[in-house]
Parts: structure tokens; C-alpha cells; sequence
């Protein structure tokens, strides 16, 4: 009682960000206790524990939120706990020494517990609201919405009732305001609300219907699906930093395979990735690529490292293939011709996907050594296994060969150039066939006449 006085007298008013929060209502929320929805709290990190208890014993509401609720009820880990609260961002900042108040769209928390970080959000009201903090734009889609409210507001706000669920460590009670349970014990993701308004607002809603769907195993609920097709254009005014997120998130959730299907069959593919685009429809290409995204479900779910930058690499090298064929036919050197293949690759994905610098460097990188496999002569194979880039390329490598684009004993001999030792290796060096380069004669000077320079004529 001492804490929750405390609490008003030194955090009173209105706070910059937004809209003092109005309190908690949970008239309409089905309260779920935990003989029935049998999440088991020991499942909930140490860092979401004590960030709940952190808030409560502050005198404020905090529940675990949105997709950490979801899995535990699908009997699956969470990876990461969100926390919602009726604090205000400074209000938090306050509780937890070491937190940072982040976000332009919507300001967060980050709590952070040792090596762990807490998302925390402050309860959302409607971006209808008359307030300098909400705007939309002509279309629908919502700009700006940093405007607080209650939980029942920030329920309807959520975009699909499985993730509309509001879960209290303390309690060990799940509060349901839209039958979010009982829709996931039926197998079907819904929409809160209307569909096509909600995609209006957020046209990356149709992209994360996707993803959840296949990562999951539920079924879009008829409703939530017919709109998408209809709609899919909407996704051009999107930020391209939003989009790549969205698509990132998309393929390493480890079910990439199936999400790249629905994508296509939801029309959700034009512009996005020229894998969605073109390259599935050509036979090699499509390998090639069903190759990759398996590779990378398998690494995903077997919790092993995945590289982004080698990801998208195989997601476009067959447009870079394509325009590599191209500068050659109009003269261009071998060489030459792969790098202006690659910027322009490289460009035109720029305007659909951004993709960070640090991904497309590596893009690059692996794009460009793969001629070099094909030089099994002389130095440079040894130059090449010490290039930092090279396990990385080796890997693409094999997925050429494997998907035929590449003869498969290519992959072999360097598979076992790597393992051999100095003796082993030497002998498997191929006969130099390449024509010797002639080296340039360096003039000397002539005295008391001008230098000409290597190369030129004296």
C-alpha cells in the first residue's frame, strides 16, 4: 500500500511521450487459470521473472505478452519474452537500473538481465486517438501511433487473437480478451478485427500471417486469408528496412521452405526477392534455392548458426547468374562482367529489400570467388583456401554442385584439397594450361631526358 502511494506521488502527470495510461480494464477478458491453459511457469526465463516482479512490486500491472504465450501454450520454448505494463517508457526506466528507453514508431524498454534482454511495452491505445502522437496516412497504413491506453485497448491493437493473450507469472493466470486459446487449441490464426482494415494499417501484417502460419502449423482462418491476394500491392509503400526485417525473420524461422510457398500462392512474391519472382519457375534455379532454404531450415532447427549474407546470396544468384550471361555476350570479360553483374543485382534489390551493408558485403564477397574454384593450378588454390571468405564460398560451392548448375567433381577435389596435407595437396594440383602473362620490360631512365613511365614508349 506504502509503495503503490509512493509510486503516484513521485510519478504524477502526464508524460512526454504519450498519454498518461488510464489503468487497467479487464471486464471483457476471460480470466484462464493454469489447471486449464497449463502453461509451466518454470519455462519463463529468469530475465521476463524478474521483470514482471520488478513492475509488480513497483505497484504497477505486467504480464508476459504476445508470442512467449503463444508458444508455451503450443508446448514450444520461447526464444525471447516481451512484457507488457500499464508504466509509462520513463516509468520503467526508473524500476530497472540498467534499461534504455528505444523505438520512434512506438517507444520501448529494453531491461537487461546479464546476457539477456526484456522487450517492454507500455499498453497502447487507439491510433484513431486525437493526439499529436497518432497519424495515419491516406491509404490506412499508420505512421506514427506512440499513444498509451489499457490493456483492453492494447488487446485490440495485437493483430491476431493468439497473440492478444496476457500471461501473470504472479497469478500463473492467462487473461484472453479475443479467444485467443481457444484458437490455437483449434489449430487457426485470426485476425483481431477487421482483416482488410488491419492490413490497411500494416501491410506487413500479411507477410507475419505467413510466416506464423507455416511456422506454426495453423491455418489461416478464411477471413484472415481471402483479403491477402487482393491486397498484396500494398506492401510497395512499405519502408524497405521494414521489409527486410519481415523477410529475414521469415526465413530463419525454419520453415522458410513452406513460407516461400504460401508467399507465391498468396500473390505476397512480386518484388520482393527475385527467388519469389522469376527464379523458382526456372528448373535449375528452383533447385538451387529449394537446396539453400533446406539447408537453412535444418541449420535453424537444429539451433546452429545461419548467415543472413549467405542466405540472401543463394536467394539471388541466379538473377546474378543471368546478368553475369549477359555483359559476356556483349564483350565484357569473364571477370569484369561478374562485377558489374553483381552492382547490378545488387542495385535493384536496393529499391525493394534493404538489406544491410554488412550482409550485402558478404553477398559480394562470396559472389566473387566463385570463378577462382575453377582455377585448380599453380598458387592459386592455396590463395584462395587462406581467403577469409572462403568457407563461406566452399559452402555455395557445394550447392552449385549439388543442384547441377556445377560438375560435382569440382565440390570433391576441393572437399579434399582442404583435408589433404602440403605432400597430398601438390599432387592434386592440376596441369597450368593458363597462358603465362608477359611481363612488362621496365625502361630504364635516360639520363638527363624526361621519364616515361612503364609501358610508355620512350
Amino acid at each position: 500500500m506504502i509503495k503503490k502511494l509512493l509510486q503516484r506521488v513521485f510519478n504524477p502527470g502526464k508524460q512526454k511521450s504519450g498519454k498518461k495510461p488510464k489503468g487497467i480494464s479487464q471486464q471483457n477478458a476471460k480470466v484462464i487459470p493454469r489447471s486449464t491453459h497449463g502453461i509451466d511457469r518454470k519455462l519463463l526465463s529468469t530475465a521476463a521473472l524478474k521483470t514482471t516482479e520488478g513492475l509488480q512490486k513497483a505497484g504497477f500491472e505486467a504480464y508476459v505478452v504476445g508470442g512467449a504465450v503463444r508458444d508455451l501454450l503450443l508446448k514450444r520454448r520461447p526464444k525471447d519474452f516481451d512484457v507488457a505494463t500499464n508504466a509509462t517508457p520513463e516509468q520503467v526506466n526508473r524500476v530497472f537500473r540498467r534499461s534504455r528507453i528505444i523505438g520512434r514508431r512506438f517507444r520501448l524498454v529494453h531491461v537487461i538481465f546479464g546476457d539477456e534482454t526484456v522487450e517492454v511495452s507500455t499498453f497502447r491505445g487507439s491510433h484513431l486517438a486525437d493526439d499529436d502522437n497518432a497519424r495515419t496516412a491516406e491509404s490506412g497504413r499508420i505512421l506514427r501511433d506512440n499513444v498509451f491506453g489499457n490493456q483492453e485497448e492494447d488487446a485490440v491493437r495485437r493483430d491476431f487473437t493468439a497473440n492478444a493473450l496476457y500471461y501473470d507469472p504472479a497469478t500463473e493466470e492467462v487473461l484472453d480478451f479475443h479467444n485467443g486459446v481457444a484458437d490455437i487449441k483449434a489449430g487457426v490464426l485470426r485476425m483481431i478485427g477487421d482483416p482488410a482494415t488491419r492490413y490497411r494499417e500494416d501491410p506487413v501484417r500479411m507477410l507475419r500471417a505467413i510466416r506464423l502460419s507455416a511456422k506454426l502449423g495453423l491455418k489461416l482462418d478464411a477471413a484472415t486469408e481471402t483479403p491477402i491476394p487482393k491486397m498484396a500491392d500494398l506492401l510497395k509503400d512499405v519502408p524497405e528496412s521494414r521489409l527486410f526485417d519481415e523477410m529475414l525473420k521469415l526465413f530463419l524461422s525454419g520453415h522458410a521452405m513452406e513460407s516461400a510457398r504460401e508467399l507465391r500462392r498468396h500473390g505476397l512474391h512480386h518484388g520482393l526477392l527475385p527467388l519469389l519472382d522469376v527464379v523458382l519457375e526456372q528448373p535449375m534455379g528452383e533447385r538451387f534455392v529449394n537446396l539453400a532454404l533446406q539447408n537453412t531450415d535444418d541449420r535453424v532447427l537444429a539451433d546452429k548458426p545461419v548467415s543472413p549474407g549467405f542466405l540472401f546470396a543463394t536467394l539471388l544468384w541466379h538473377e546474378v547468374l543471368a546478368a553475369w550471361k549477359k555483359y559476356q555476350e556483349e564483350g565484357h570479360r569473364p571477370i569484369p562482367a561478374l562485377h558489374m553483374a553483381m552492382t547490378e543485382v545488387s542495385d535493384i534489390q536496393a529499391e525493394k529489400l534493404a538489406i544491410h551493408k554488412r550482409y550485402s558485403t558478404t553477398m559480394r564477397e562470396i559472389w566473387g570467388l566463385q570463378p577462382r574454384f575453377e582455377q585448380r593450378a599453380g598458387k592459386r588454390p592455396y590463395a584462395l583456401i587462406e581467403h577469409p571468405r572462403f568457407r563461406a564460398a566452399y559452402d555455395f560451392l557445394l550447392l552449385r554442385c549439388e543442384s547441377g548448375e556445377l560438375p560435382a567433381e569440382i565440390g570433391q577435389w576441393w572437399s579434399d584439397f582442404a583435408h589433404a596435407d602440403g605432400e597430398m595437396r601438390a599432387a592434386m594440383l592440376l596441369p597450368d594450361t593458363e597462358p603465362k602473362k608477359r611481363r612488362r620490360r621496365r625502361r630504364s631512365r635516360s639520363s638527363g631526358g624526361p621519364d616515361t613511365g612503364p609501358g610508355q614508349a620512350a
